[in-house]
């Protein structure tokens, strides 16, 4: 697998209006990729394009090996998804979430994994609780465990961090650190420039479905620059 994430001219259209045009991307194994743009930049398509949620119009992604296009069943088994304002099913309580996805992914040790993120994420009060009745970060820290809770090699985030507070922010940037460190890879979406420029290793700018750049952040240093102004001085053209 020469990359885990390789796009080749990924376009979308709806009618008249192009929200992804011609994208060319390529996102190596244990990098914390940060896809950024502003509302409407074609960051959420992208991310359901690569996950088989939508097809493309034209041009073809591989994730994990896998053409995105033919298997995409496969490909969202095998990662882990947050897409946006995602909720879990209403009428279930998180355990019972939880066991459900625990019966998809084929997962032997729930409740051991479970405990864990119940107390990294400090909701284990709420695991008989209904989702329907949970607030929004509740559901933001339920969603994160399902994404997370079968080790994926590759996780796709759809805004990881806009439902939790400042705590749980950090908390949750640290443990995405770590996990890239184990050569896990994360993909995520945001327009939080300074959590990107804290924690991405490689970042993406995407504006009206265009991509503007592509690099690490190590050469964005390098160059003397703030992520903020680049990405400003980017998208103001």
């Amino acid at each position: 697998m020469a990359h885990i994430i390789e796009t080749e001219n990924l376009t979308k259209k709806y009618g008249e209006l192009t929200a992804v045009s011609s994208v060319n991307l390529k996102v190596e194994k244990g990098s914390l990729f940060g896809l950024l743009g502003p509302n409407g930049s074609g960051k959420t398509t992208m991310i359901k394009m690569l996950t088989g949620q939508i097809r493309p119009t034209f041009g073809k992604a591989s994730v994990l090996g896998l053409d995105v296009d033919s298997d995409p069943v496969e490909v969202r088994r095998l990662t882990g998804i947050i897409p946006e304002q995602e909720s879990p099913p209403s009428f279930l309580t998180v355990m019972e979430y939880l066991e459900f996805i625990a019966d998809i992914r084929k997962i032997p040790d729930l409740e051991e994994r479970a405990d864990w993120w119940f107390e990294f994420l400090e909701y284990g009060d709420k695991k008989d609780v209904l989702c329907k009745d949970l607030s929004r970060g509740t559901r933001q820290k339920l969603m994160l465990t399902q994404a997370f809770i079968h080790e994926p090699e590759l996780a796709l985030i759809d805004e990881p961090l806009i439902n939790f507070d400042p705590v749980m922010q950090d908390k949750v940037k640290s443990f995405f650190v770590s996990y890239t460190k184990q050569g896990k890879t994360l993909f995520i979406s945001t327009h939080l420039l300074d959590t990107a420029e804290e924690i991405c290793t490689n970042v993406a700018i995407l504006h009206l479905g265009e991509l503007l750049y592509t690099g690490t952040m190590e050469k964005v240093r390098q160059e003397g620059r703030h992520l903020s102004d680049l990405f400003l001085s980017l998208v103001r053209k």
